[in-house]
């Protein structure tokens, strides 16, 4: 892999940022773009622009066929079963809604429990309190690292669902999902997957895994803002209802009743982001021609080498420790707000995250505010991590 040649993919990594160059370490937040899904954007709408499925003209018939290629890709992507078992989204959040609120319409009998565990994005803790679930959550260690025995012990005859985050967005954890998964199984309970932060930096197999549910965004995998998937097994989809009522979804419709298209249009309601599709399909062709195993030791890489670089520094306390974790590096410099931090490295031109990162209760487990987030991909480099590094021991004397 040469991450030269991967560097110059992208125009916004050329940018500088207030008068320096730009080092973007917010990838957990969103990934920068290569040119080819920036191109693919351009061309779907000065070439190709139609709505789908329902047109019979030459342009819409290409337009449905780019959109569905796309969905084939991103099933033999994540090893899915069959493509009818992909839906579209906007991205990660809707797709979890999309299963909590059709899940809870078709399976849920009241007073049910959804295992979660203690580091999941809000986004997979909020959908599940609006369908009116109790939620039980799994502990984890001051290393960031799940308690499975407690785990196994939540299940009652009330649990009607597990969701997990397959990496922590704000520790870097990868989860063992697969062990997780058939655990849940042993007790007849089915898994949904938050998997925004592992399909950029892992390869991932939902069959392997034992997924139920797997959810991610475009957006978080070098492709277009706007752009999502929900993949589910078809035994679960077929059985739930739709989330959203309007075009396309539909079979027949008259005043007294409605029947529902087939998988998996019966889950996309209305005009779907067909640009953003084509977008999320560049993506995937950018990361599979550099190679899920080669972007898996590059970052591995980067993480290590940052790691051992920042403990070098007085006061720093990393949070997300675990002995399996993606590249997220969340740390305290001293007392320091990280707002403060944030702010001042913004001035050295390094782009990093700050505050909660959407886990609250992540940093009420460990009793913080909130935390600097540098997070890195397959464009970062060892040159980028000295220059944060020196940047960092150059805001020191300031926050003293």
């Amino acid at each position: 892999m040469n991450n030269s040649n991967i560097r110059t993919l992208f125009p916004l990594l050329g940018e500088k940022e207030r008068g320096r160059q730009l080092v973007y370490l917010d990838n957990a937040a969103t990934t920068q773009k290569p040119l080819s899904v920036i191109e693919s954007l351009d061309d779907y709408y000065r070439t190709l622009n139609a709505n789908i499925h329902r047109g019979t003209y030459h342009l819409a018939a290409e337009a449905t066929a780019r959109y569905e290629d796309v969905r084939r890709h991103v099933q033999r992507f994540i090893g899915a079963a069959e493509a009818e078992e992909v839906v579209f989204t906007r991205g990660t959040t809707e797709a979890v809604n999309l299963v909590a609120a059709s899940f809870a319409k078709a399976f849920f009998k009241g007073d049910d429990e959804v295992i979660v565990s203690g580091m999941e994005h809000h986004s997979n803790i909020v959908p599940w309190q609006l369908v009116g679930a109790r939620l039980c959550a799994v502990p984890f260690s001051d290393a960031g690292e799940l308690d499975l025995d407690a785990y196994e012990r939540l299940f009652t005859a009330r649990t009607r669902l597990v969701a997990l985050c397959h990496v922590s967005n704000t520790l870097g954890t990868i989860n063992p999902i697969a062990e997780m998964t058939a655990i849940a199984h042993s007790h007849g309970v089915p898994v949904l997957v938050d998997g925004a932060q592992a399909v950029a930096h892992t390869a991932v197999d939902v069959q392997q895994l034992g997924a139920d549910f797997y959810c991610f965004s475009g957006h978080k995998m070098y492709g277009p803002m706007g752009v999502g998937v929900m993949y589910g097994r078809r035994e679960w989809l077929d059985r739930m209802p739709p989330y959203q009522g309007g075009g396309e979804m539909i079979e027949n419709v008259t005043f007294e009743r409605t029947t529902y298209n087939v998988l998996p249009y019966k889950f996309e309601a209305g005009t779907p982001s067909v640009g953003d599709v084509v977008g999320l399909g560049k993506a995937i062709e950018f990361m599979e021609g550099v190679g899920l195993e080669n972007i898996s030791a590059h970052e591995a890489d980067l993480l290590s080498y940052a790691t051992d670089k920042m403990r070098d520094i007085p006061g720093v306390r990393l949070y997300g420790t675990a002995s399996h974790k993606a590249a997220v590096l969340s740390f305290l410099l001293g007392e320091s707000h990280p707002y403060d931090v944030g702010t001042l490295l913004d001035q050295l031109g390094v782009a990093v995250r700050t505050g909660h990162h959407c886990t609250q209760p992540v940093m009420d487990r460990y009793g913080i505010p909130g935390t600097v987030r540098a997070s890195f991909a397959v464009y970062n480099t060892r040159e980028e991590i000295d220059a944060f590094i020196a940047a960092i021991k150059k805001i020191l004397p300031l926050l003293s």
